[in-house]
């Protein structure tokens, strides 16, 4: 593994316009990369990384896309670096546990919800908005397979918008697992804990919040109460109007999960066979409720960042 020099550099180097906005108190708001490397075809991609940013901005606050260019962590990127990490000619995923050795051998990568949210509560952002988070999959019992976002988010101070966790996976027992590791869990203007493509999974969540600045006044209470740094999840339901339809996108996933089971694919390979079969089974549909998800989230994460820095 080659040496790098970027040790002594801030992690994460912050963009001007990051850096003059958290120096002003005013409100930013981290947004992931793999979305952009891994999850979106070319050139649609770097289309939605744009729109996400305009979003954030048309909401008042900064966004603060977080990629590892050349081995450097970056918050903050301006249009040639977001063109890169869209472009994906070696652009690795990186979760958290990917971190030290991408900065270590020069490595340019995309981020996923635990590497983005250890970057954004390192480069002092309290808000992140995503997709959906990962969690416990399906049949845990033979794999032990677990997102790495669980296990970060229980140590990381940060607040996540997400539209739940991933619908391919174990719902019930990510939130048990949640409440394990003691993050907490808002509906936003919904008893139900959202299930990504669809507006609801049918499991109830205990708190719900109804204006981001209840949201913030749950961080405030967060802070004030000096436990340990654990992440706050608002569970932001995707519109019902643009959800997948909730039958076709049940039956689509029991055929996923059987074609899965055939060819015996295990492990990490899962969730990307699982998803890429949705949006081909789905004729995109599943893609479109994905983004419908991704820019509710991002426009609530702009709103609770607004409200939070008002404080």
């Amino acid at each position: 593994m080659p040496q790098h020099t970027s040790q002594h550099a801030a992690i994460p180097v912050l963009s001007e316009e990051v850096r003059e906005a958290l120096d002003e108190g005013r409100p930013v708001v981290a947004l992931e990369s793999t979305i952009l490397a891994h999850g979106l075809p070319r050139p649609r991609n770097l289309a939605v990384g744009e729109e996400l940013e305009a979003v954030v901005r048309s909401e008042g606050a900064v966004p603060a896309t977080i990629a590892v260019l050349d081995g450097v962590p970056y918050a903050g990127l301006d249009k040639a670096q977001l063109e890169r990490v869209a472009g994906g000619e070696g652009v690795r995923k990186l979760g958290h546990r990917d971190l030290a050795p991408a900065l270590a051998a020069g490595a340019t990568g995309a981020t996923t919800v635990s590497a983005t949210a250890f970057l954004a509560a390192r480069a002092g952002l309290r808000v992140f908005a995503t997709g959906g988070l990962g969690g416990v999959h399906r049949e845990w019992v033979e794999s032990q397979d677990e997102s790495a976002d669980l296990a970060l988010l229980a140590r990381t101070r940060i607040t996540v918008v997400c539209a739940g966790v991933k619908s391919i996976l174990d719902v019930p027992a990510t939130l048990q697992r949640l409440e394990t590791l003691g993050v907490g869990v808002l509906g936003y203007g919904t008893d139900r804990f959202p299930g990504f493509y669809l507006a609801s999974s049918g499991l109830p969540v205990d708190w719900t919040v109804e204006r981001p600045e209840q949201v913030a006044a749950v961080m405030a209470a967060q802070d004030a109460l000096a436990g340990p740094d654990s992440a706050l999840l608002v569970a932001n339901p995707v519109a019902e109007a643009e959800q997948l339809d909730p039958r076709l996108h049940d039956r689509v996933l029991a055929e996923a999960l059987a074609e899965c089971r055939e060819r015996g694919i295990t492990g990490q390979a899962v969730t990307p066979f699982l998803l890429d079969f949705l949006v081909r089974a789905t004729g995109g549909a599943a893609l479109e409720a994905n983004l419908a998800a991704v820019r509710g989230n991002v426009r609530l994460g702009a709103r609770i960042a607004v409200a939070w820095a008002g404080r």
